[in-house]
């Protein structure tokens, strides 16, 4: 696959790995399910458990895991056209996702902040 093709894979597929992981862990959709996640997380008397429940509560760590669906779903390689090119898209596609969901939060997070800027300021004009 040219190198070309391989980046708009790269771009596109770790969007989907952005995307999945960040619904599952921080929306709302999901948030009864991911509070008892949470619960199992810290309370679990066995600590394979423990993990397993916490990989639902933490972005980063579920975006391994939705890499692996998409990579089996998928059979994207990254240069080398056998494991070795999975391997290196194993360890791009999540680097790649997380750096999604750090700017999408920051874009959030500065969206409240004007929100809330510009109810402040229609308090003060009435």
């Amino acid at each position: 696959m040219p190198i070309l093709t391989q980046i708009f894979w790269l771009a596109i597929l770790s969007m989907v790995v952005a995307s999945i992981s960040w619904t599952v862990t921080q929306e709302e959709i999901f948030s009864e399910w991911r509070e008892g996640f949470e619960k199992k997380s810290k309370t679990a008397q066995n600590i394979l458990v423990r993990k397993f429940f916490y990989v639902f509560t933490c972005e980063y760590c579920f975006s391994h895991w939705v890499t692996i669906l998409v990579l089996i779903l998928t059979g994207f390689k990254v240069l080398i056209d056998d494991w070795r090119g999975v391997l290196l898209a194993f360890f791009i596609l999540p680097w790649l996702a997380n750096q999604w969901m750090s700017l999408y939060r920051r874009l959030r997070v500065g969206i409240k902040h004007e929100a809330a800027l510009a109810e402040v300021v229609e308090e003060k004009k009435d």
